[in-house]
């Protein structure tokens, strides 16, 4: 883990301090606390801004043992009360102030849990590049695994001095992605487009950055905040996928006064929720309630508007093919949640069991 950075003075104001976090810190009440931020974790060890500066915090036993799921512990962009023991350069964290926003996925493999990615963020950046590797199904993912965060979604599209026809993958992009939703070509090498994210990255604006390994966030990152701050790998030549070169997540303040958060390159994307769906497919979905019989199977029924609409190439048949997966995937994951759940209410009930036995 990096070395916390003492010297450099940073107010909480351009932490992104504000309500509703203000409140929700107050509300504890409790003497001794100061609110802080996480901006680097690494395996449940953070590194936390407060006006005192950085400081390497562990987490409290209270708050470890009051954790029944993953996300019941703190993750990059999340405002905490801790303790702080300046003289020693560490906090402990005694608890997360209520999220305004939270960018999770499911977890890899066959568990079915959820992984934080960031909290707290206002805008996130999906970052694809325009080469071998461009997939408008895996944007369909992306953009629904932001769309259900509460963060305002942004589409760059890097690499954009390597396209030769930007127009026809503009085109393109304009059946998959709902209105209202921004789409900015840009490239990290020769800055065009850069000018475009001001607006996204004023004092104390949270942006995360997601994307598949090789797309150029690091070099996007570095452009931004001025100077070579990430490592930059190539990719491979065969087919222009890259490998990892971000392997935690860190908060990274950027001279035009918002603050950025680069995420490791992912691979496996699975939805948690299931409202991003509604959001990323509205094309989708106003077609399904324009059929004609409510129970309409969408195959061969009269009358049905979204078969219509792929014969006449309104609905491309591989977006809504694309559709049906990821419902039929959401759909298994919340059978799994709800085995989940019970499990964790069990958990609960013996926890209150065992404290009430404890009483004198």
């Amino acid at each position: 883990m990096n070395q916390p950075d003492k010297a450099k003075s940073i107010s909480l104001d351009d932490l992104g301090w504000r309500e509703p976090f203000k409140s929700g810190f107050l509300a504890r009440g409790i003497p001794g606390e100061i609110p802080a931020r996480v901006v680097e974790e690494q395996r449940e060890s953070y590194i936390v801004r407060s006006e005192a500066g950085e400081l390497v915090a562990g987490i409290s036993g209270r708050l470890r043992h009051k954790a029944l799921r993953r996300t019941d512990f703190p993750t990059v962009g999340d405002w905490v009360a801790v303790t702080a023991r300046m003289e020693e350069g560490a906090a402990t964290i005694e608890a997360i102030v209520p999220r305004k926003s939270k960018l999770s996925r499911k977890t890899t493999g066959q568990e079915s849990d959820e992984q934080l990615i960031a909290a707290n963020l206002d805008t996130v950046f999906i970052v694809t590049s325009l080469n071998k590797d461009f997939n408008v199904r895996r944007l369909e993912r992306y953009l629904a695994l932001v769309s259900e965060s509460g963060a305002l979604p942004v589409v760059l599209l890097n690499k954009a001095d390597l396209c030769s026809d930007l127009a026809a993958i503009l085109r393109e992009l304009g059946t998959v992605i709902a209105g209202g939703v921004a789409v900015q070509a840009v490239s990290a090498v020769t800055g065009l487009g850069l000018a475009g994210l001001e607006p996204f990255l004023k004092k104390g604006e949270t942006v995360a950055l997601i994307g598949s390994s090789g797309v150029g966030k690091s070099t996007l990152i570095n452009r931004l905040v001025g100077w070579e701050r990430q490592k930059v790998r190539s990719v491979r030549q065969a087919d222009d996928r890259g490998r990892h070169t971000t392997t935690f997540r860190r908060l990274i303040p950027l001279p035009q006064g918002g603050l950025l958060i680069d995420t490791p390159g992912m691979r496996e994307i699975q939805l948690w929720e299931t409202d991003g769906l509604t959001d990323t497919f509205a094309d989708v979905v106003e077609l399904i309630a324009a059929c004609r019989f409510g129970n309409c199977k969408h195959q061969t029924d009269a009358g049905c508007a979204v078969q219509a609409a792929m014969q006449d190439g309104r609905l491309p048949r591989e977006r809504y093919a694309h559709y049906l997966k990821l419902g039929k995937e959401s759909e298994n994951l919340a059978n799994q949640r709800e085995a989940k759940a019970g499990f964790i209410a069990n958990r609960k009930i013996k926890r209150a069991r065992a404290a009430y036995k404890r009483e004198p």
